[in-house]
Formats: C-alpha cells, sequence, structure tokens
C-alpha cells in the first residue's frame, strides 16, 4: 500500500497483522468505500470487472502477498499471463492458487540468488541466464499451459541478443548461466543452453536448431525480423488486391529514352542531386559531367545510363542469389564516380534518415535473401514493383543512392511486364516519402500502395516523341513545383 494515500483512494488493498491496518480496513467496508475481490485482496474500485483490477495489478500483489517469490520461467520474459492467464512463479513449494482471471503457478525452485532482480515490492525477477536455464526444463504441459517458452521462441531470444550486442555479448550470458547452473542445480539445462548457443555461432552442428530465424543466423544469414514482419504485411495486401494494368505508351527507342530522362531526373531531384532542366540536359546530350559538379553529373548520368536501356530494364531476379547481384551491378554504375561510397557493395557501417534507423549492415544480406520468398509469390507487375521497392527503401543495403535503387528495380518490373514505369516528380515528393515513413513507423501499408498507384496513374500519361512536349505536359502537372501547398495534377490525355 502507498504510505501517503489514504486507504480509501488506493485501488487494491491487503489485510495486515497490523491491528491499525485492519481496524482502517473494517471501517472501509462496513462504510462502503472498498470491497473484497480476492483472498486477502481489496478494492476501491467498484466499476470495473474484478478481473480486470487483479490483471492490471498483479506484480504489486505479488510482492505484498508472496515475497520472496521469484516471477521465473516464461514468466520472466513474458512479464504478462499467458493466453489461458498463468503465470509461472519459483518458491519454495509447489502449489496452484486461482485469482479471477490468473493462475499463479508456483513451482519448487532455489530461492533468489545474486544477479535476480526486485521487480515490485518483495518480489524478484529471473535474470536473464537463469531465465534460459529456467525455460530449457522438461515440461509435461505445451502452449500457454507450459510453464516454458517453445524452443524456437528461446532460439529467437538468443539469435536477437546475437543480432543486436554480438558475439561477445551471448558468450557473456553464456559464461554467467554456467556458473549459476552450478547453484540451481540445472547443469543439464546448460548443456542444452551451450548447445544452442555453439549453433547459432556455428561452432557446433545446427541441425538441432528448429526457428527460422535462428536457422538464418547459424547458415550465416541473419535478417531483421521486424522487416520481415512489415514486408509480410505488404505481400498480403498486394497479393490479396487488385489493381489495374498500364500499358506502356513510350514504346519508340526515342520516346523511351525520353521518359528515362525525366525518370532519371526525377530521381536524382528527390534526393538533393539538384540541376535545372537545362543544366541536366546539356549532362545527358554530351554524356559529360559538368566540371563544377562532377559527382552530382556522375549521378544523374550513371541513373539515366540504367533506366534508358530497355535491354538491362527488363532484367529482373528469378532468385535471391540473382536479386543481390542485380542490385550490386547496377549500384556500381549508378554510384560509379563516388569511390567513397563503395559502389557495388552492401554498406559496412548503418545508415539513418532523421530518427529512422535501417537494417543493421549484418543483416543486410540475409533480410534481402528473406524478403524474395514474397516477391516470388507476387503475379501482378504493379505488386511486385511496389514490393520490390519497399524492400530496398526499407533495407537501405548501401552507404549511398538507396532511394534511387529502389526506383531503378521498381521501373525494371514494370518495363519487363510491358507497364508504364513510374516517376515520383518534384511536387509528388513529401506524398512519397510521408507514405514511406508512415509505412515504416506504423506498419499500415495503405497510403504507401494508394500514393504509388497515384503515381503510376499519373505517369502512365507521360508519353511523346519530343521531349520538349513530354516536358510540358509534366509542366501542365505542377510537377517541377516545389511547393507543399500545390499538389500534383494529373491532366487527361483520352481522345
Amino acid at each position: 500500500m502507498e504510505k501517503n494515500m489514504p486507504l480509501h483512494l488506493q485501488e487494491v488493498l491487503f489485510s495486515s497483522q497490523d491491528p491499525k491496518i485492519s481496524s482502517q480496513l473494517s471501517k472501509l467496508i462496513k462504510n462502503g468505500l472498498i470491497r473484497k475481490i480476492a483472498p486477502r485482496i481489496y478494492s476501491s474500485n467498484f466499476t470495473e470487472p474484478i478481473e480486470a483490477i487483479i490483471r492490471r495489478n498483479i506484480f504489486q500483489i505479488l510482492g505484498n502477498l508472496y515475497p520472496g517469490t521469484i516471477l521465473s520461467h516464461r514468466s520472466a520474459f513474458e512479464f504478462q499471463p499467458t493466453k489461458t492467464g498463468q503465470l509461472f512463479l519459483t518458491t519454495s513449494y509447489t502449489k496452484k492458487v486461482k485469482l479471477p482471471g490468473i493462475t499463479l503457478q508456483f513451482l519448487e525452485g532455489v530461492s533468489p540468488i545474486e544477479g535476480d532482480n526486485k521487480f515490485a515490492g518483495e518480489l524478484y525477477v529471473s535474470q536473464k541466464a537463469r531465465a534460459f536455464l529456467e525455460n530449457l526444463q522438461l515440461s509435461k504441459k505445451i502452449g500457454s499451459e507450459s510453464k516454458c517458452l517453445s524452443l524456437p521462441e528461446i532460439e529467437e531470444k538468443l539469435e536477437q541478443i546475437i543480432r543486436v550486442n554480438g558475439e561477445d555479448e551471448i558468450n557473456k550470458l553464456r559464461d554467467h548461466a554456467s556458473i549459476i547452473s552450478l547453484r540451481l542445480n540445472m547443469n543439464k539445462e546448460f548443456e542444452k543452453l551451450n548447445r544452442l548457443i555453439s549453433a547459432l555461432l556455428t561452432t557446433k552442428t545446427s541441425k538441432i536448431l528448429t526457428s527460422p530465424l535462428a536457422q538464418a543466423r547459424a547458415f550465416g544469414a541473419p535478417y531483421d525480423p521486424a522487416r520481415i514482419t512489415l514486408f509480410e504485411t505488404l505481400f498480403r495486401e498486394l497479393k490479396t488486391s487488385e489493381f489495374p494494368y498500364r500499358k506502356e505508351k513510350n514504346i519508340t527507342p526515342t520516346s523511351f529514352r525520353n521518359f528515362a530522362f525525366f525518370e532519371s531526373y526525377f530521381s536524382n531531384y528527390i534526393e538533393g542531386t539538384v540541376f535545372e532542366i537545362d543544366e541536366a540536359k546539356k549532362i545527358i546530350q554530351t554524356n559529360k559531367p559538368l566540371p563544377a559538379r562532377n559527382d552530382d553529373s556522375h549521378d544523374v548520368l550513371g541513373t539515366y545510363q540504367i533506366v534508358s536501356n530497355l535491354k538491362e530494364m527488363q532484367i529482373t531476379p528469378e532468385t535471391a542469389e540473382e536479386f543481390l547481384k542485380i542490385i550490386s551491378i547496377r549500384h556500381s554504375v549508378l554510384l560509379s564516380s563516388r569511390i567513397d561510397k563503395t559502389p557495388g557493395l552492401f554498406k559496412d557501417k548503418n545508415n539513418f534518415a532523421g530518427t529512422t534507423a535501417f537494417v543493421d549492415f549484418n543483416l543486410v544480406k540475409g533480410t534481402l535473401e528473406k524478403s524474395f520468398d514474397f516477391y516470388t509469390a507476387l503475379e501482378h507487375p504493379f505488386a511486385r514493383a511496389a514490393y520490390i521497392m519497399f524492400v530496398m527503401s526499407e533495407v537501405h543495403p548501401f552507404l549511398d543512392g538507396n532511394g534511387r535503387m529502389a526506383r531503378v528495380m521498381m521501373n525494371a518490373e514494370l518495363v519487363k511486364a510491358g507497364q508504364s514505369k513510374i516517376i515520383i516528380p518534384t511536387v509528388f515528393r513529401e506524398d512519397y516519402m510521408g507514405a514511406l515513413k508512415k509505412f515504416t513507423k506504423q506498419g499500415k501499408c495503405d497510403t504507401y500502395i494508394k500514393m504509388l498507384q497515384r503515381a503510376h496513374e499519373f505517369s502512365a500519361n507521360v508519353y511523346h516523341e519530343k521531349m520538349d512536349e513530354m516536358q510540358e505536359y509534366l509542366t501542365q502537372c505542377n510537377a517541377f513545383i516545389e511547393d507543399s501547398d500545390v499538389i500534383l495534377k494529373i491532366v487527361s490525355r483520352d481522345k
């Protein structure tokens, strides 16, 4: 109970051998200010269901009624009841106690040792190494009735330690578990833990691993599970939706190159490589960089070199291995002049956009490979384009040029299928970036898909044999305007 708060204002109160407190509780009950919600537990909350009150205050209840008890086994990781309402605790006896909505499973075991932390009042929680050992004990029950997490869940928690903090951290855990296993009489459990960690570090056979994430770690291709969840969300929405086909109208070499010029121009402009239209035209027409802006000019040239090549843009990956090879080759062309950005090679350090951290550089290869499973199951060209573009943007596999590479890969899918390519004009930049950010932060892809659909509808109207005529249409649509108050217009060209 809170010492400085009146008893009748506390949501949960507990019976006491203190005569003064006992008397106060009796008066509060008599005056209708509190009610009994479980043995030795009272509450001043008369409006909510008892189960909700118990669940919200369960750790305070345990700390008061069962001092010295340890929140253990799976509960030491989950910090909440299982789906069937089980909480697992270690104390000096084995017993089951039922509270409204929660069943307390007391398991006989070793009392708190050094490293076990006080959590709420006199309630302790198993330290990490102890919790892993506890979860590797034999259990007669399965699922949410079991005191232990499943083996795949344990493996994924171990893999996460390696992924986030490296091999040194997992070895520290193993060393500490070895020491405390003697005190806890858990030698067999430590041997299991040791085998799992060794398999994850590929120092022993990985056949014992059952989690796909842990197996990927053991075979040298660990991936980012949170990103794979995002990719699965996008895949599911794309797979279950219908999208219009928008046939390519720039079918002559000249009109295809005209579109490719503006594709390259806008793709670089959106990343901050800003040129006047006439400057960009001069770079492309002469195939020479502007003397004062060599690297920026090469960025425009590199992008154009890829997107204006019909044969190159008809190449899409058939396997995950081809996927990695294609993006590496294209990136080496795209950033050929920026040697400091290691063109063609995956990043060797992490990159950020504001507070957004992209996939850890150690997980790039595995995440891209894992993402390919969903890609192969998509059929509609727009679905494949939208998916691969987001994967590239979200992983950010290179030190620089990731946005441009994402849009190149997107449009290759459309070219391969004879569909109109997509350009993101300057006026649409905020819509584009905002939709990507919203999907990343909130996990909802509807805005992203709608944004790309509108960009595709707009782009399907950008066609002409003459570059100046194509530019005139883009101007009518506000494409070149940098003003958040101006919107992208789609001027119909249907006769």
